[in-house]
């Protein structure tokens, strides 16, 4: 895959997205959509992730976002473009990490 056709996106998740399992179902449906990346959860009570891969791939895992794990309640979605440096908090070896909480 080319740097031309693949898209980062770094994404927070605000709601009652924390207890629920939400990062551990972000990390199976990424790697399901053969996406690269990380997943954490912050203090304030969100869940921040970068998406990398196919755009198509991308798009559909960030809307999948929108609903999330079954008991998440998802208030919203903000997004924006990253850069590869944005992958670059992802564990050594890994295709997508679940990382601690910042």
């Amino acid at each position: 895959m080319t740097e031309t056709d693949t898209a980062i996106r770094h994404v927070v998740i605000r709601g009652l997205v924390q207890g629920v399992g939400y990062r551990a179902w972000t990390e199976r449906a990424a790697l399901a959509h053969g996406l690269e990346g990380w997943v954490r959860n912050r203090r304030d009570g969100s869940v921040e992730a970068v998406f990398a891969g196919a755009p198509d791939k991308v798009a559909g895992l960030i809307e999948a976002c929108r609903q999330g794990p079954r008991g998440a309640r998802v208030d919203a979605v903000d997004q924006w473009d990253a850069a590869s440096p944005a992958l670059s908090p992802r564990r050594a070896g890994e295709r997508f990490s679940l990382l601690p909480t910042i």
